[in-house]
């Protein structure tokens, strides 16, 4: 019998199998694809990052390398070689983390996990066979899948999700995403800067909605700049698919019918938790309404011995959360203490400009009531991103009016998703606007920007602006 038994490999369990295992734990983890690593290294995260960086090569060869005085001619996307070599990223990533199975001394098995009792965990091959396992305590990280709408057939063909989308065979003359969240912007930044027209149909009146909207203001901006257009306030009705032409059919805030046809529709609306096949009940597991396992502040089921983690459980569906809360879940096991301020677990979009936040929106302390002062700095007032040419966007810093504490960071500019991890330590350690504006910071760098802001927030001190 295992210590611990883990449903699903994906930085969440393969994190939580880990820490299990250093702790001293018999670990084993169960994956039913061929490849350890989840949405994340395999069709997530990973893949979409080594699409975007290339995007981003191809982009600034073409738009700005004159002005640095590099001259290319007969420059061309070859599709198949950048679709390659994300999977050879892929690949580097998955292997790393067999690695790190066998290093220390998780047995993985490959198969469908599925309950039997609240000890026991069934793994079923592809081929039909199966076999028992048993565990002491039992880690549920199954995952998430893409969302869609009941009236849109995914035909994985011309109307697809984010997985269809990191391996298409050609560059969309028009690409038509229905969601205006961090995926669907993502993906689109691939290629729209290699030369599709990219159009974005959001419910919503802002993109990247759950962020501050000064992020999504400032992005639609940026974004519009590479060739998109965007459709806020929209309702999708229907979406038509007829040879290569994709329709999507939308409702505006005037109950007007708007009609957007393209050659690929990316449905990017969301993701929902993945417990299909789990058979929860035969351990007595709720699941909730919303199809989350429902779990305490331990991240533990009504079952004792039973956990969960990751997007299968509330909160935000981010790989890095999920990895905290496979070691919290490890260490609390053992009987540790560990702490997770879910405040504090930053978020990022990684289009060009990136954007990252960490703590609260400013409509968030608005609707709390908190006090507090705002700081601001434009990356079109920084040295180091005036040398990069990268001078979109602004660093936003939200105080408390009496102590100065810092409640919230949000930027969007170059290499904020780097950015943001200084924010999260000064948060962590409560600092305040005046902490960060009294440290001494590298010139000329991006993260200066941050310590002007801070400056802007205590009693309007930015110097460069």
């Amino acid at each position: 019998m295992y210590d611990v038994i883990v449903i699903g490999s994906g930085p969440g369990g393969y994190v939580a199998a880990i820490r299990c295992a250093q702790l001293g734990l018999k670990t084993a983890i169960v994956e039913k694809y061929p490849t350890l690593g989840g949405t994340c290294l395999n069709v997530g995260c990973i893949p979409s990052k080594a699409l975007l960086d290339s995007s981003e090569h191809y982009h600034n060869a073409a738009h700005s390398f004159e002005t640095h005085g590099i001259k290319l001619s007969n420059l061309k996307v070859d599709l198949k070689q950048m679709i390659a070599r994300k999977e050879d990223v892929v690949k580097q990533n998955t292997d790393g983390i067999n690695y790190l199975m066998k290093k220390n001394k998780i047995d993985v098995h490959q198969g469908v996990g599925s309950f039997v009792d609240k000890t026991t965990v069934k793994v079923t091959k592809d081929d039909g066979t199966a076999s028992d396992i048993q565990g002491k305590n039992i880690i549920i990280a199954t995952g998430s899948k893409p969302s869609t709408l009941p009236f849109i057939k995914i035909d994985k063909d011309r109307v697809i999700t984010s997985t269809e989308t990191l391996n298409l065979k050609e560059i969309p003359k028009h690409l038509v995403v229905i969601g205006g969240g961090v995926i669907g912007l993502e993906l689109g930044s691939v290629y729209g800067r290699m030369g599709s027209k990219v159009s974005v149909i959001e419910y919503m009146d802002s993109l990247i909605p759950t962020m501050d909207r000064t992020m999504g203001k400032e992005l639609q901006k940026s974004l519009k700049k590479i060739g998109f257009e965007f459709f806020l306030k929209h309702k999708v009705t229907a979406v038509e698919s007829k040879g290569k032409e994709v329709t999507v059919k939308a409702e505006n805030s005037k109950g007007e019918t708007v009609e957007v046809k393209g050659d690929y529709v990316l449905v990017s609306i969301g993701r929902r938790p993945y417990t299909d096949g789990l058979n929860a009940e035969a351990a007595g597991v709720k699941i909730t309404d919303r199809g989350q396992v429902e779990v305490n502040d331990h991240l533990q089921t009504n079952v004792p011995n039973i956990y969960a983690i990751g997007d299968v459980v509330k909160g935000a569906m981010l790989a890095h959360k999920a990895e905290e809360e496979g070691v919290f879940v490890a260490e609390t096991i053992l009987g540790q203490k560990p702490h997770i301020n879910y405040n504090l677990i930053p978020g990022v979009v990684y289009t060009w400009p990136e954007v990252a936040a960490v703590g609260y929106t400013e409509e968030q302390l608005k609707e709390k009531g908190i006090k507090y002062k705002t700081g601001k700095f434009p990356f079109m007032a920084s040295g180091r991103a005036r040398a990069s040419m990268d001078t979109d966007g602004l660093v936003k810093v939200l105080a408390d009016a009496e102590t100065d504490e810092i409640l919230g960071v949000h930027m969007i500019g170059p290499r904020t998703a780097d950015m943001i991890a200084e924010a999260v330590v000064a948060m962590e350690y409560r600092a305040s606007a005046e902490d960060i504006a009294r440290m001494s910071h590298a010139h000329p760098t991006y993260t200066e920007a941050f310590k002007e802001a801070c400056l802007a927030a205590t009693d309007n001190r930015a110097l460069h602006i």
